[in-house]
């Protein structure tokens, strides 16, 4: 299938006629495209969906369209031995789910581009599918158009988000002033703690460790945040507290400075265990919301059920700093880069 703008085109055939995928499928990629669509419920705010060139989509009056992509790539975003099919589907709409949050906005349609071995079982793609369309439900978000190819290695998966927030009310991470006290959302670190363990060969029962197989992207808390006016920047924690802090002070020419006794340590496993403060500081993935608001709006304890934490304040020195125990030291962004080199 393929989706630009308007929609969803079902390509049978390639440019030689060769079918595209997939021989251990048993599938070919008409039949996928249409058994999407089968499974992809239709949303109010979509005119036209899977089935044309384009999906036509409805954007509310009043509002501004936002667009988000996101990979996510076998081997660097996930493992197959670590990271069930509908945990994977799960957590790459959770990526894009939670940009949108960080604007502040609602979601309202999803395109999904898949690109797949010819090693791959039906029943992959089947439950990998279950994952996706089950969050998206959750949300009201149709899956809305994509599109599917052959992959010569391993699974990569692209899913584009549209949302829509208020004419000129969209967060952005410019927005933070000097004095502005700096929040986040939830507990930090469980995503990261919990790869530490994957990556010691650790066997974990899902249902333990939620806030790294199955995080909950923070729509409703986002968007509380804009309909209240209250936050003045904001970005979703995907690279790691330190990383994304930076993020916003570059963006905003501002610096920073932040509590280790006040960032809440979130906790995993069945006996609900502390993490390391170095993965709060640092780990990725947490799809946690990053806000810092004026000295003059109060933030509520809690949103949408969702606990919030005042962990520091925005500086007029363009540095970031952590106050701990020991005084007060440099925070480099140590979070996930793309393409970053060991020194």
């Amino acid at each position: 299938m393929k989706a630009t703008g308007r929609g969803v085109a079902c390509r049978e055939r390639g440019s030689r006629g060769q079918s595209y995928i997939f021989n251990a499928l048993t599938l070919s990629e008409k039949s996928l495209i249409a058994s999407i669509r089968e499974q992809a419920r239709p949303g109010k705010k979509i005119v036209a969906g899977i089935g044309d060139d384009c999906a036509v989509l409805r954007i509310p009056a009043g509002h501004e369209a936002l667009v988000t992509t996101d990979f996510s790539l076998e081997g660097m975003h996930f493992r197959r031995e670590w990271h069930a099919p509908e945990v994977v589907g799960h957590r790459c709409l959770t990526r894009g789910l939670s940009d949108i949050a960080a604007m502040g906005g609602a979601p309202i349609a999803a395109f999904l581009s898949l690109a797949l071995p010819r090693s791959l079982t039906r029943s992959w793609v089947e439950r990998f599918l279950k994952g996706l369309l089950g969050l998206a439900d959750s949300f009201g978000l149709t899956l809305a158009g994509g599109d599917t190819a052959e992959s010569p290695n391993g699974v990569l998966v692209d899913i584009v988000v549209v949302g829509s927030v208020p004419r000129g009310k969209a967060i952005r991470r410019s927005g933070a002033k000097p004095g502005d006290r700096i929040y986040v959302s939830g507990g930090l670190g469980a995503s990261a703690a919990t790869l530490e363990l994957l990556r010691l060969g650790k066997k974990l029962r899902a249902a333990d460790y939620l806030q790294h197989f199955r995080p909950m992207p923070r729509v409703e808390v986002g968007r509380g945040l804009q309909e209240k006016g209250l936050a003045s920047a904001m970005i979703d924690i995907s690279d790691g507290l330190s990383t994304d802090l930076h993020h916003i002070c570059s963006e905003s020419e501002v610096g920073a400075e932040i509590r280790t006794a006040a960032i809440p340590l979130a906790r995993i496993g069945k006996a609900r265990r502390q993490v390391e403060m170095k993965f709060a500081l640092h780990g990725g993935e947490d799809y946690e919301l990053l806000f810092t608001a004026p000295r003059n709006k109060t933030v509520p304890k809690q949103i949408a059920g969702v606990a919030t934490t005042e962990i520091g304040r925005i500086t007029r020195r363009k540095h970031v700093v952590l106050i701990d125990e020991k005084g007060v030291r440099d925070l480099p962004a140590q979070g996930w880069q793309h393409f970053q080199r060991s020194e």
